[in-house]
Parts: structure tokens; sequence; C-alpha cells
């Protein structure tokens, strides 16, 4: 995950651009005879090892006042040379409402660029991307309103969220994009899991999972311990959230390119509040 955490909100729903620091995997099969809560904190060490990956997400929540929403789209990321990612979201709803052309983020070290045609419309941007400095002290509102929360495309956070279960075990075997896989079921308590997540990171990761009380999760995970899909879902007090996740390219080469400088506009002066 980044070492700093970006706590921006796409139009109500959680999607992340975001990073697990490590270094290059040499990753062995795992054991076959390890118990269920020995595999997950064997996926949770593998992921830290983990350079680079493709992930594959659909999210869809609800919400007795805001309604139902629906995001979905895919993230590749890298840690080496420098942390970067490139965030496409292809479907934002939300409560009816959907961001026209979807929303495109690149991040690269200190600095993401963002392209939202209504972001451009509303701030009177002339270019279709829009640059931000994370170093700033604040962002604006109508910026953090489609930045997204990069803990839910997180491998890194994920895999040490499901970590705190005390009730998961083993359902089969089952092939995942054509992989063969070990299927693992359980839950856990939100406010327990997101104690295993770095101080900073833990208040962004309650509202990623809508202060849910308990979740359940299955996770699907290759011979090589890392997992290949991930399904979260759970519910409280009428908001409900059922996110499923697809991982691949473990540690292969990407390229994450930033936008050409004569794409790219400034942030209006007085709007990083």
């Amino acid at each position: 995950m980044l070492k700093r955490t970006i706590s921006m909100t796409a139009a109500g729903a959680a999607l992340v651009v975001a990073a697990v620091a490590g270094c290059g995997s040499n990753a062995q099969p795992i054991q076959v005879n390890l118990a269920a809560s020995e595999v997950l904190a064997q996926a949770a060490q593998k992921t830290a090892e983990v350079t680079s990956y493709t992930v594959d997400a659909v999210v869809n929540v609800s919400h007795p006042q805001q309604g139902a929403g629906k995001v979905q789209g895919r993230m590749l990321y890298q840690s080496k040379p420098q942390v970067a990612a490139d965030l496409t979201l292809d479907a934002v709803d939300v409560g009816g409402r959907n961001v026209p052309g979807g929303v495109r983020a690149v991040l690269q070290g200190e600095t993401v660029y963002v392209k939202v045609q209504a972001l451009n419309d509303f701030l009177g941007n002339t270019k279709p991307w829009i640059k931000v400095s994370l170093n700033e002290t604040g962002h604006a509102g109508e910026v953090n309103q489609y930045l997204a929360q990069i803990q839910q495309f997180d491998l890194g956070n994920m895999t040490k969220l499901v970590t705190a279960s005390q009730d998961v075990k083993s359902v089969g075997t089952e092939s995942v994009n054509g992989e063969d896989t070990t299927h693992y079921s359980g839950t856990f308590p939100v406010e327990v899991a997101v104690q295993q997540l770095p101080a900073a990171e833990q208040e962004q990761a309650r509202q990623n999972l809508a202060e849910l009380k308990d979740v359940k999760f299955d996770m699907w995970v290759a011979a090589d311990g890392l997992p290949r899909k991930i399904g979260l879902n759970g519910a409280k007090d009428g908001a409900t959230l059922d996110a499923t996740l697809f991982f691949k390219g473990f540690n292969e080469a990407v390229t994450i390119q930033t936008p050409p400088a004569d794409q790219v506009g400034e942030l209006p002066k007085g709007t990083t509040n």
C-alpha cells in the first residue's frame, strides 16, 4: 500500500489506486497440509513480496438514503522503480447517477493525474487531465469526489484484513481463470480486521467497508500462495457491500505512463482545501 493514504471518494463508491511496497518474489508452492488460517497468514506475507499485478473488480453497494451504486474497473500496479498505478473505472454509478465517460487515474510517485469530464466541466479545465500533487496538505472537494480509495483494489490490504478471521475453512478446489486454486471461506469482524493495517489507514478502511460489523469473505488461493480471486460481502442497517476482485500478472512487467504534458492542466488555485 502507499506509504501515504489517499483519502478520496469516488462519488460515494469506494475504489482505490494503491500499492504494496516490497521486493521481488521467489514464491514457493504452499504446503497442502497447512491449516486454513495458516494459508491466510502465508498469503498476507507473500503479497508483501509482490512488485506488480493487475486487478479487475466489481463493487456493488447500497445505502438506505443514498441508494444503490456500482463501480467496475481495473488497475495495473507496480512498486519498482517507483510506486505507480493506472486505474480505469468503466462504470461509476451511484444512486442512479453515473459518471459519463467513466474515471481514469494514473499515479506516479507523489503525483496523481485524474481524467473525469464532469470534473473538468465543473472546474472549467480545458485540458482532459488534472494533475494533483499528493504532497499538498489538502485536496479540493471536487477532486476528492472522483479520486478513489485505493484500499479496495489493494492486494496487500485485502489479505491483511482476512487474517483476522477466526472461522476460515477450506471449501474445496476450483479453477479461476484457468488456474487451479483452493477456495477458502469465512468471516472477519471489521473492527479487528482494520487493526491489522497501519494506523493511518484504519479509518479509511472502516469507511470502505461501510462501517459493517462483520464481513463474509471468500478467497481462492493458487499453489504459489497468492490469491487469484477475493470476494467480500456484508450488510448492516440497510447498507450492503458486495465486491469481487480478480488478481493476475504477479511480478510481470507493466507499463504505466503519465499523460502527455500538453493534455494536462493544473488544479485551479484556491481549490486545495
